[in-house]
């Protein structure tokens, strides 16, 4: 017997400055296997959650999401070549796949976001498809927000020491001085004691409640080299609402290259900082005096030729024991292992991938480091990975 699924809404097209709009002014509610496209702006007036099934947006043109009722969806996929503007929160509850385009929320306004609620993920983000304003969680603990701006995917990666009832991140191209409305002047000259100089090119915004340790990247257009020349003197700072000033957040030794690596910051409670970036350390500074020394770049091609189908050291031979650790190029951990040999072939074995994992880890540069605890040494490097 063929199953029907069925859809109860009341829509009607409304012409609003000769734009065509789908408007919600009923009841509307998704089943199981349910879809729906959009194809027009969509104004929803009306409650619309618990929804099951698929809504996609799809097009070639700008497509604007307004009202005054959040609208909640389960599977949520964009396909849109102009993007997608919310003047109006989306709530998600299942997955979001990112096919094509970002969903852009307006810096100017915190309380119009996307948000992720409860268990729910995303998969497909880059830059050219993310969310380009503020992104937002709900009942969740550990998460990497899909943030950035008009060029670059710019994620924070958050993990927290207890779950967050709510938490909501903004990355800025913009130089804290001239932060925009409503968040104004954040004076990078004005540093604690250990700190040197602040980035003037792009800061984060994280609101949470729950004390959480943070992770931020940096790329060749971060500028960190007008920071420092010294990649082990990078630091994330904060800019403390009560102190009024940047001070050092440094959890973790830098990974990377002056123009591509990560930094983890101490655990801290995001709502008592205006703003997070990098920035250099005063020398010496002791959490950064842990010598990590650069070896060899490495080649992974996981297509079952017999050539370079793992990760392999010889050099880790030689001791008894070594902890290896990858990430990704925004300082997500995406494996690690005590005592390896070559058990890394393009797949995680973490459970922080939580959509397509079972494919493998996607095509790309990986960073990788080797702590020999014998010796107290600490290497780096970078892996390409290919398939």
């Amino acid at each position: 017997m063929k199953t029907y699924t069925y859809i109860l809404f009341f829509l009607f097209a409304a012409t609003l400055s000769a734009q065509t709009a789908l408007y919600n002014h009923g009841s509307m509610r998704m089943h199981e296997g349910a879809t729906i496209g959009f194809h027009t702006d969509f104004i929803n007036e009306s409650p619309m959650d618990n929804n099951l099934g698929l809504a996609g947006f799809y097009g070639t043109e700008q497509l604007t999401v307004s009202g005054t009722v959040t609208p909640q969806f389960y599977d949520m996929e964009l396909a849109l070549e102009n993007h997608m503007i919310l003047n109006l929160g989306m709530d998600n509850t299942n997955n979001t796949n990112f096919i094509f385009g970002s969903i852009r929320t307006p810096l100017t306004q915190p309380d119009v976001f996307y948000n992720f609620v409860d268990n729910s993920f995303y998969s497909g983000e880059n830059d050219f498809s993310k969310i380009e304003g503020y992104a937002a969680i709900t009942n969740q603990q550990n998460f990497g927000f899909p943030v950035g701006d008009v060029q670059y995917l710019r994620p924070l990666i958050i993990n927290s020491e207890s779950v967050n009832l709510f938490a909501k991140c903004a990355y800025f191209y913009e130089n804290p001085n001239n932060a925009p409305a409503p968040i104004g002047f954040i004076d990078t000259n004005a540093t604690d004691l250990d700190v040197e100089l602040v980035n003037t090119f792009e800061f984060w915004r994280l609101e949470g409640s729950v004390p959480t340790t943070v992770t931020l990247s940096w790329n060749d257009r971060s500028t960190v080299a007008s920071l420092t020349d010294n990649v082990d003197e990078i630091i994330p700072v904060g800019f403390s609402k009560a102190s009024q000033q940047w001070v050092n957040l440094v959890g973790s030794v830098p990974v990377g290259t002056l123009t591509e690596g990560f930094v983890s910051t101490e655990s801290f409670i995001p709502d008592d900082y205006e703003a997070i970036t990098l920035g250099s350390s005063k020398t010496p500074f002791e959490p950064l005096s842990k010598e990590v020394l650069f070896i060899d770049n490495f080649f992974v091609s996981v297509n079952g030729d017999g050539v370079n189908d793992t990760f392999y050291i010889e050099e880790l031979e030689e001791f008894n024991s070594n902890f290896v650790q990858i990430y990704d190029r925004y300082g997500l951990k995406v494996f690690e292992k005590t005592n390896y040999t070559n058990e890394f072939v393009g797949f995680s074995n973490l459970d922080n991938v939580p959509f397509g994992a079972e494919e493998g880890l996607p095509t790309g540069v990986y960073f990788y480091t080797i702590h020999i605890p014998d010796e107290d040494l600490n290497y780096q490097g970078f892996l390409y990975l290919t398939r």
